[in-house]
């Protein structure tokens, strides 16, 4: 069992986090979409399960892994990006407001535009990969590569950039960009298709 340490309010925490957004993707407050909410570190599940008991769809990925415990060895879950939570809602003012009423929640990212929606293909992949990978690791953000679709396998309808490794070998990095974080699977170079580019912003 995965026991939290609790800390005190975060000192100095900006309010905003600007992050670029693709133009003519303003977000928008009266359709439901995928949002990034940064949280106090350690406090992730306790959020996680204020928003239960509020009815606020939300996901936190968690990576399975091995506490380290001197006396034994614990497989346990801990955040894969420490510090987010991923809320699916419309984001009026009376919802942003309760999500920012739960202890641990400090702010919603946000871009110059308001609050800075999430690419429903990014949470998607991202939950398909979590669900079927017997391996996950964060991986750096990147910027460049190939965009690719896997069209065979346990992550068909994944997308995400191709990092090759050798002729049949590959890496998947999954991108959630306005936390500039990255998760990566392997699999079959010969499973992945190129695409021109990431899929155009779903709500």
């Amino acid at each position: 069992m995965l026991t939290e340490k609790m800390h005190g309010p975060i000192k100095n925490a900006s309010p905003v986090m600007t992050v670029p957004t693709q133009a003519g993707h303003p977000a928008l407050e009266d359709v439901p979409g995928w949002y990034a909410l940064y949280v106090q570190v350690n406090h992730e599940k306790k959020v996680a399960e204020q928003l239960q008991k509020k009815n606020i769809e939300h996901f936190l990925p968690l990576l399975h892994t091995w506490s380290k415990r001197r006396d034994r060895r614990v497989r346990i879950h801990v955040p894969l990006f420490p510090g987010y939570v991923f809320v699916h809602t419309v984001l009026d003012n009376t919802v942003h407001v309760e999500i920012l009423k739960i202890p641990g929640s400090v702010y919603i990212v946000r871009s110059s535009q308001g609050p800075a929606p999430i690419p429903d293909y990014q949470v998607e992949s991202l939950r398909t990969v979590l669900e079927k990978a017997d391996s996950l690791t964060l991986h750096p953000y990147l910027t460049e590569g190939d965009w690719v679709e896997v069209v065979r396998g346990p992550f068909a309808g994944c997308v995400g950039i191709l990092q090759r490794l050798n002729p049949k070998k590959g890496t998947l990095i999954i991108s959630i960009d306005v936390i500039r974080q990255a998760a990566s699977v392997q699999l079959a170079v010969e499973d992945v298709v190129r695409i021109d580019g990431p899929p155009v912003l779903r709500r």
